[in-house]
């Protein structure tokens, strides 16, 4: 798990686990509370901060996810652009959640990009994270109705709460292959 926030979404996922999906590592880019979280669920933590040097951090956090073997890596509100040293050896087998349907309000700012367009309904995207920014082959996805009077906070949190009881069903149910980035569900 790569982590930069609070760490709602992690927690979910830490509260889920089965014998479907286990979270072995969780990985930040700076200190913040999701280390917190995954530390009192007994997850070992690291930290790979980003420095002066965009390259070599990328080469790092690869090295550092590597070195746990991962299946499968999730990108839970990880701020960060993935490099191309990371995707050499992660892409295909990387996911990411996003507060929009993709393609839909990419980047930083989709619930503030969604409001502001006007649209009526929104929602959760789980994808695979390749090279661009939110550009990646779409797994899962979830609508979100917009009520006339959500604001931004409002309305991310109705985007919360879906993305993570979806993030949970990907991994409970989805079988990836990373050679073809096809995605086929399994029904619980």
């Amino acid at each position: 798990m790569l982590v930069s926030g609070t760490g709602t979404l992690l927690q979910s996922l830490l509260d889920n686990q089965d014998a479907r999906y286990r979270v072995r590592l969780v990985v930040a880019d700076k200190d913040c509370a999701a280390l917190e979280r995954a530390g009192m669920a007994g997850v070992e933590t690291r930290t790979v901060p980003l420095g002066p040097d965009r390259g070599a951090w990328d080469e790092q956090l690869a090295e550092v996810v590597a070195a746990a073997e991962p299946d499968l890596v999730v990108s839970a509100g990880f701020m960060k652009i993935l490099g191309p040293a990371f995707l050499d050896r992660f892409e295909g087998v990387t996911i990411n959640t996003h507060p929009a349907i993709l393609p839909s309000f990419p980047g930083a700012h989709a619930v503030r990009d969604a409001l502001a367009y006007g649209v009526k309904v929104t929602g959760s995207t789980v994808h695979f994270v390749d090279a661009g920014v939110d550009t990646g082959a779409i797994i899962a996805q979830q609508p979100v109705t917009v009520a006339p009077d959500d604001t931004e906070d409002s309305l991310h949190e109705k985007i919360k709460a879906v993305e993570r009881e979806l993030i949970v069903s990907v991994l409970r149910s989805a079988r990836i292959n990373p050679t073809s980035r096809k995605v086929t569900f399994t029904h619980e």
